[in-house]
């Protein structure tokens, strides 16, 4: 008899419709010497260890604990979910801690995670210069009590930090519109307005002026405004190269990151040549000129 049964082991399992059988297997276990072609274990896992090498032709030979239990959990059957149980007299709590009755592996998708919503916010130069406060409407649809599908308007207030970086995100969490698994997140996404007199470059503000060929040989001023309203004289005696450049510390745009210092302003020059020549001023710049 099996040692660890009440009444001793049952004459077999039997597995109906195993992979390559045509039918019913049954397999018949003993503990004593000499029992032929019998399995010895010592522990429920065993037996499906032992099982798996015994049916190695049939399951495809070679086969691994793991791939075992991968068709005991939904490979037998066509698909359909393997159960197990046993009598009132097994031996007490089997492998996994299944109860008399039997167990039933089951697998459920997870939960989607919310989709995230992004929306621009453009800004002028200005108000990023100075920060500002800045409030925008999204819709949002949520279901009521009732699950009727409802579309509400949701304000949300957007704090700028002076000097905030452009491509910046400021996030909202469970704002949008409801899915299955909660209210969407909306990234209200920094951008510039394009500005009259400015492009900004990281820290940096760059205006341009533009100068006649004349100018720019024989000398040229010009007042510039910074971004907080402030004129500054710009001025070069001599020939300016077209695309020069005057730098200015300190005039532009916030740092964000230290919003009491600020980065440069360039003032870039730009030289308009004349779009023709007659051909006694063609000779006189030949006489002039080098």
């Amino acid at each position: 008899g099996f040692e660890g049964f009440e009444g001793g082991m049952p004459g077999g399992f039997a597995f109906g419709g195993m992979p390559g059988g045509g039918g019913t297997r049954t397999f018949h276990f003993s503990t004593g010497p000499g029992g032929g072609g019998g399995f010895r274990f010592s522990s429920a896992d065993d037996i499906f260890r032992n099982f798996a090498k015994a049916s190695g032709g049939g399951m495809g030979g070679g086969m691994e604990d793991d791939d075992l239990f991968n068709i005991l959990s939904g490979g037998l059957g066509g698909g359909r979910g393997f159960r197990a149980s046993r009598g009132a007299g097994g031996a007490g709590a089997g492998a996994g801690g299944a109860g008399a009755g039997g167990f039933q592996q089951a697998h459920r998708a997870p939960t989607p995670e919310p989709t995230v919503v992004e929306k621009e916010l453009p800004l002028t130069l200005e108000e990023i210069f100075k920060g500002t406060t800045k409030k925008v409407t999204v819709k949002s649809k949520t279901f009521d009590a009732s699950g009727k599908r409802t579309v509400q308007d949701v304000t949300l207030e957007a704090n700028i930090k002076p000097g905030l970086r452009t491509g910046s995100k400021i996030k909202y969490r469970g704002v949008g519109d409801q899915e299955e698994g909660g209210r969407q997140d909306v990234h209200l996404i920094v951008t510039e307005k394009p500005h009259p007199n400015f492009k900004r470059q990281g820290d940096n503000l760059i205006t341009t002026v533009d100068l006649s060929l004349k100018d720019a040989l024989t000398g040229w001023e010009r007042i510039v405004r910074t971004i907080d309203g402030k004129s500054i004289r710009v001025s070069k005696p001599g020939p300016t190269q077209p695309g020069h450049e005057e730098k200015f510390p300190g005039l532009g745009m916030t740092i964000s990151k230290k919003p009491s210092e600020r980065g440069d302003l360039i003032v870039r020059v730009n030289v308009k040549f004349p779009a023709t020549l007659t051909a006694s001023q063609k000779d006189i710049l030949k006489d002039v000129l080098p």
